[in-house]
């Protein structure tokens, strides 16, 4: 098993933000009274990635309000960050399951009781209104910071607008269930809402921290609710001087407790030739589907059956 990363973030006590004024916990809607789009912002969707926790912890103590449409801003998963102990902060993630996989109606409108569950259906209101939408999050292992496009292009034309980070991904969702972000109108190509997921860094490196606010910052001028003067003030990285895309082709997809990598599992790694095995697990073996295969988000830890290993992409130019 890998070592545990060093924490260099202090989760915040976000104690103060659980009334925000729309009935429903550690949610906050702000409405401009003025025309423009209905914004969400949501952190903590996994509870032990904190970087979201800190920027929307300082957004909110900064006082900040929409000149235009309408912002939500939702502390997700609050009862797993909870539970966050630096000492062993992986556990946290979730409570019963992951709170990013139960987004279809099927699970939403089923009978199935998880405390995830419980807090999706609260907040289901929230992301169905919104018209643009920011999940902010954090990866298990070190990667340069990433921005989830989920299935369709729009949301990567978008992600370009935004102008960061360098790395864009397009991928094919999760066998073990809906995220937030392929919901609805935000995974149909045609409709006009719009969602990104960035992933910041590591959990708990520093930089995480800093990316979120940056992303955070961006978003909201490329959405309109803050203007441009707002913006060049609060942001806190340079823009990068391209961007890539990466688009999945493959999800690798954990049989058993046996699965092992065969190449290092390292975020962004590159597989140079096609057909070079990348992992195994009993006497099925996953290979390189083609040359210069991306390694994508490759996962190590508590991997269980069922669970994404790693994603298989190839980049797409500049």
């Amino acid at each position: 098993m890998p070592e545990t990363p060093a924490v260099e973030l202090q989760a915040p006590d976000i104690a103060r933000w659980k009334e925000g004024g729309s009935g429903t916990d550690w949610v906050h809607v702000f409405d401009s009274g003025v025309p423009g789009p209905n914004v969400m912002v949501q952190a903590l969707t996994h509870g032990n990635e904190i970087c979201g926790a800190i920027a929307l912890d300082w957004l909110l103590a900064l006082g900040f309000r929409p000149q235009r449409g309408r912002l939500t801003l939702a502390f997700a998963n609050v009862a797993a960050y909870a539970r966050f102990d630096p000492a062993d902060p992986f556990p946290s993630r979730c409570i019963d399951e992951d709170y990013n996989r139960v987004w279809a109606d099927a699970d939403l409108d089923g009978p199935r009781d998880t405390l995830e569950l419980r807090r999706a259906r609260q907040l289901r209101p929230f992301v169905d209104a919104a018209e643009l939408l920011l999940d902010i999050h954090s990866m298990s292992e070190p990667c340069r910071p990433l921005m989830v496009c989920g299935k369709v292009d729009k949301n990567a034309a978008y992600a370009r607008q935004l102008g960061m980070p360098a790395d864009l991904l397009i991928d094919t969702g999760h066998p073990a269930g809906l995220r937030m972000i392929d919901r609805g109108g935000y995974g149909d190509p045609a409709a006009p809402q719009r969602a990104l997921l960035i992933e910041c860094g590591q959990h708990w490196e520093r930089a995480a921290a800093e990316v979120a606010i940056d992303c955070l910052v961006r978003f909201l001028g490329l959405t309109g609710v803050a203007d441009a003067a707002w913006v060049q003030l609060h942001a806190r990285l340079p823009l990068p001087p391209q961007q890539r895309l990466v688009r999945v082709t493959q999800a690798v997809v954990a049989q058993s407790a046996d699965f092992r990598f065969l190449v290092p599992p390292v975020g962004f790694g590159v597989v140079p030739r096609a057909g070079t095995p990348i992992a195994q697990d009993g006497a099925q073996v996953w290979t390189a589907p083609c040359d210069d295969t991306v390694l994508v988000m490759p996962g190590t830890r508590n991997l269980k059956p069922g669970g994404t290993a790693v994603r298989l992409g190839r980049f797409e130019g500049a």
